[in-house]
């Protein structure tokens, strides 16, 4: 899923437990978190407010 320039995806982490990431794709923001629910990590995507312009 993609919400602007934040794409959220789904992985397991190393203890096999389904954890969600939010990841601005803009060049040189780096901006990226964790999360354990998708809700979350969709908020977290509406509200990211990108630095580089």
């Amino acid at each position: 899923m993609k919400i602007g320039p934040v794409q959220i995806g789904t992985y397991r982490d190393r203890r096999g437990r389904t954890k969600d990431a939010a990841v601005c794709t803009t060049d040189g923001c780096g901006w990226s978190s964790d999360y354990s629910s998708s809700t979350a990590a969709q908020l977290a995507a509406r509200t990211h407010r990108c630095r580089v312009s």
